[in-house]
Order: structure tokens, then C-alpha cells, then sequence
């Protein structure tokens, strides 16, 4: 027997997140399902919407300007155009096949505003401009939403800044953060300065074994770890040019009490405390990773992570919808039914487009992926050129079908959000998190939609047929009860009145007991349903 839902959502990360928050939004039922952990711990925790333009208008009498000139040299490479201000001005500029270009700037606006109301501890929504942040290798990077660990280490400030760097973190460097941060002309002094943690950890210590310790405020030597990090960190102030009023860290400070921990450190050293993001494994990113799945919970979205698709059935009728997916759960398939579907699995990196010696192609629907039949067509040498691999994913119209080879839409009932689009390299362009929210939220509005468009066909159909029905059984006890002759519907063949509502695709339904469904208001992200009437 099917496990049953409404919208059924694939994939654990930001997009698939969004779009299952935002179909809770509309009041149906919503499951989410993830094979893997969500790449959001492997994140900067920084969410960027547009921050460059990358040359995208290739010059046909021009061989370097080719997919594949990186080959003979990178010296003619035209840098992307940025850091943007404004996002939202420069979608207009981006191809017809991105998918901001797709849903347009006002569902990155609405998406954006999906993540405020649904995230505490984060900053930038006050302006539709680009806040610049200083990066772990000394760059700054232009980002919509940050959360208020990083908010004291905003470039546009122009007070004194010291980075400060350990000897056991060899991954990030304070003293050269801070010269490339000088060199690129930052409006303030910078310093960056080294220092040994005040607990004694072995050389390949992870981060969270740091954050763990100032969490707990661990002893060092009879000395509490703030305190003791505070007096490592004191002496470095002056070595900024008029002295440092704010003093950035590598992103470990503290887990579970990390306001706590950037307060207490604040007090002792007088000075503002921010965190510079790292790579993976990322705390910030871990930390809104668990935001964002006390927001699902709070939705009343079921989600369930560990078991992948593996498959698919479709409806009868030959129109392609999917019926219900198959899940392998501890090595019994599974299926998953539900009215709409949001395909949210990721890119080449989060392996929801795959890539082989036959071909690209997307393996849990299998959508089709548009790409160079030739495998050297797909990539350059250039490292930091215009990949075209970086664009590869599934195609779709404005409303996020999936688009087959010939251009028509290939599951009618499914949507595509997140990396699993094609059309975007959002490395480049710095629009990795944009993307997701402005494709979840309409991904999961369509599906939503889809539920919707269902139960008013099936419920219009039903009403019909009752009273057809009633009105030839009145009509047949009138004829009884004269002797006369019924004209009108019969009892065995009902008239099936004519109606406006176009019907949807023919489907056939599973066999299945009742649905109890558990509707309760959330704190912050109601279904709409309820929101109207309060």
C-alpha cells in the first residue's frame, strides 16, 4: 500500500526546503524525502541571490570566445562582470534558459522573503542590495541574507579590523586574509595576526572539536576557554592601525551557545566579534541546516532522510504523471503516491545530474538533460572559464515542468527546483541559494497547485454525478407514483451534466483507505488556509 501525501518533495538541500515550505504554505499535505545529508553543512551559511555576471554573448569570428577555446590559454578570458549591488537589476541580462529568467525576479523577492519569515538570526532583508563579506581566502563576496555571526565583519564598515588565525588551523590563514583583503582596497585597516588555541587539541582537531569547547566554556588549565582565548587575543588589538574595533575569527565559535560565546569574547576584548565562513564541514551552514528543519517541523512537513528513489510508476492514461515514486526503505521498494511532485535533488555536485561515458542525464525521473553529444564539448581547460558543464541540468518551461527532447513537457504533475535546473553556473555567479528559494517557492506552489486542480475536477465530477442521480431517482418515483412516463435521466445510466471546469489529465487513483490528515497552525509559516481566516 502506497505511503500517501499531497506533495511529495525530492531532496534534503535549500531548494527542495523551500519548495516544501512553500507548498505547506498553501495548505496541503507535504513529505519530504532526502537520500543523503543536506549539502547545506557543506555551505558558507551566506545566501547569496546575484552577485556577478558572467560574459555569456560568445563572438562567432572569434575562436577564443568558442565553449571549448580555454584549450589555447586563459590570457584573453573576460572576468564577470561584478560584484553586483543589485541582483534583481541584472536578471534582465541574464540568458532566456537561466532559471531567474524562468520565474522571474519577483519569485527571488518572494523567495527571499520565505527565508526571513522561516529563519531567525539573519540579516539583509532591510534592502534588495548586496552586502559584502570578507571570505576565509581574503576575498570579499557580495551575498543577499547573512546570518549575525558574520554582520560586525561587513566591508562597508569602515572601523579598524583585526583577523585572527591558529596554528592548528592551517586551512585558514589570518595574516595573508588580511593582506588580500588590504590589497583589494578595503576602506579600513586590517590585520591579520596567529595565535595558539588555548586548549592543547591534536593537529587535525575539526572545527566543531573548537566550537565544542567554547560552548561548554571548557577549563584550560583552571582557566575557563573564553576568558583564556579572550587574553591570547588581547595583545593583537594594537596591532591595527588605531586599534581594532571589531576582531574576526574562523567560523567556530560555538555551536549550540554561539551568541553566547561571540557576547562573552565581545565584553572582554571591547570589541565587535564576527565569524569568517569556511569550508566544509561548515558551522554556519550546519547551523541553518537545523533552522531551516525546525521551520519543516513547524510546517507540519514529514520529512524522512536515508532512503533514495529508485524509481518511478505512472499514471494510467499515457499522459506521463506520475503516480508514485519508489523509495528503497532498508531494501523493500516502497512507493510514495502523491498528486504533485518537486524534483530538488541537486546538481552534478549534490549527484542529482549524473554524468557517465554514454551521456548526462538525471537519474531518479530520468528527465531529460540537454548537452553536447561530443564529451570534449563539455568542459574547458580553463579551470575558471565558461564551463559548460557548470549549466548542465534539466530543462523546463516557466512553470518548472521538466521539458523533454522535443520541447514538450515530459511529467505534467512534477516540478524542478534548485541545481537540478539547467542554465545557471551559479559558482560563477555567486546565485547557488537565489536560485533554490526563488525554484522552491514556485516549484512548490505549482505542486501545490496541482494538488488543488485535482480535487476541484474531482470534487465538481462527484457532485455532478450525485445529483444527476438524485434528480432520475425523484424523477422515477414521480413516474411510479402516476403511471406515467419518465422523461429524464434513468436510475442505471445517469446524465453527466456539462460543466465549464476543464479536466485535468485522465489518472488512475490508487486503491486506498481514507487520508487523516492533521492540520495545526504554525508560529511561522502557517498554511494559508489558516492565515485567511485568523
Amino acid at each position: 500500500m502506497p505511503i500517501t501525501s499531497d506533495v511529495l518533495v525530492v531532496g534534503g538541500g535549500l531548494a527542495g526546503i523551500t519548495a516544501a515550505l512553500s507548498a505547506a504554505r498553501e495548505g496541503v499535505d507535504v513529505r519530504l524525502v532526502s537520500h543523503k545529508q543536506s549539502t547545506l553543512q557543506q555551505a558558507s551559511g551566506l545566501v547569496d541571490a546575484l552577485g556577478y555576471l558572467p560574459p555569456t554573448d560568445a563572438d562567432t569570428t572569434d575562436r577564443t570566445a568558442t565553449p571549448t577555446a580555454g584549450r589555447t590559454g586563459v590570457q584573453d578570458r573576460p572576468d564577470p562582470e561584478g560584484p553586483m549591488v543589485d541582483p534583481f537589476e541584472a536578471i534582465d541580462r541574464l540568458p532566456d534558459s537561466h532559471p531567474y529568467r524562468l520565474v522571474g525576479p519577483d519569485a527571488l523577492r518572494e523567495g527571499l522573503t520565505l527565508f526571513d519569515t522561516a529563519v531567525d538570526g539573519y540579516q539583509g532583508g532591510h534592502t534588495e542590495r548586496n552586502a559584502l563579506l570578507p571570505t576565509y581566502d581574503g576575498t570579499v563576496k557580495p551575498t543577499a541574507r547573512y546570518p549575525d555571526s558574520v554582520a560586525a565583519g561587513l566591508a562597508s564598515d569602515e572601523r579598524p579590523m583585526l583577523i585572527v588565525g591558529f596554528r592548528s588551523l592551517s586551512a585558514f590563514d589570518a595574516r595573508v586574509v588580511g593582506d588580500r583583503l588590504a590589497a583589494a582596497g578595503v576602506p579600513f585597516p586590517v590585520t591579520g595576526a596567529e595565535i595558539t588555541f588555548p586548549a592543547a587539541f591534536r593537529e587535525d582537531a575539526a572545527i566543531t572539536r573548537f566550537a565544542r569547547a567554547l560552548d561548554i566554556d571548557e577549563s584550560v588549565d583552571g582557566t575557563p576557554a573564553r576568558e583564556a582565548l579572550a587574553e591570547r587575543v588581547r595583545p593583537k588589538l594594537d596591532t591595527v592601525l588605531g586599534g581594532a574595533d571589531r576582531v574576526g575569527f574562523p567560523a567556530f565559535l560555538g555551536d549550540d551557545e554561539a551568541p553566547a560565546v561571540r557576547a562573552e569574547l565581545s565584553d572582554r576584548l571591547g570589541a565587535d566579534i564576527f565569524e569568517i565562513p569556511m569550508g566544509p564541514p561548515s558551522l554556519p551552514g550546519l547551523r541553518l541546516a537545523d533552522r531551516l528543519y525546525t521551520a519543516l517541523d513547524d510546517a507540519n512537513v514529514r520529512y524522512e532522510t536515508g532512503n533514495p528513489v529508485i524509481g518511478k510508476r505512472l499514471a494510467n492514461g499515457g499522459d506521463g504523471r506520475v503516480e508514485s515514486l519508489l523509495v528503497d526503505r532498508n531494501g523493500t521498494e516502497v512507493p510514495y503516491a502523491a498528486d504533485g511532485v518537486v524534483l530538488a535533488t541537486g546538481g552534478l555536485v549534490g549527484k542529482g545530474i549524473d554524468s557517465d561515458r554514454e551521456g548526462v542525464s538525471e537519474p531518479v525521473l530520468d528527465c531529460h538533460v540537454p548537452h553536447p553529444e561530443e564529451r570534449y564539448e563539455w568542459h574547458v581547460d580553463d579551470a575558471f572559464g565558461n564551463q559548460p558543464y557548470a549549466r548542465f541540468g534539466v530543462r523546463a518551461d516557466s512553470r518548472l515542468r521538466p521539458l523533454g527532447p522535443d520541447g514538450t513537457v515530459q511529467f505534467p504533475n512534477v516540478r524542478v527546483a534548485g541545481a537540478t535546473l539547467g542554465g545557471a553556473d551559479v559558482a560563477r555567479e555567486k546565485s547557488a541559494s537565489g536560485v533554490s528559494l526563488a525554484t522552491g517557492l514556485v516549484a512548490g506552489r505549482e505542486a501545490a497547485a496541482e494538488v488543488s486542480s485535482w480535487l476541484t475536477y474531482t470534487t465538481l465530477t462527484t457532485l455532478t454525478t450525485l445529483t444527476t442521480t438524485s434528480l432520475s431517482r425523484v424523477c422515477h418515483l414521480a413516474a411510479v407514483t402516476t403511471n406515467r412516463q419518465c422523461i429524464g435521466p434513468s436510475i442505471s445510466q445517469p446524465t453527466t451534466i456539462s460543466t465549464r471546469v476543464s479536466p485535468p489529465p485522465q489518472r488512475s487513483l490508487p486503491q486506498m483507505p481514507p487520508r487523516r490528515r492533521q492540520v495545526r497552525p504554525s508560529p511561522t509559516v502557517a498554511p494559508r488556509r489558516l492565515r485567511e481566516r485568523s
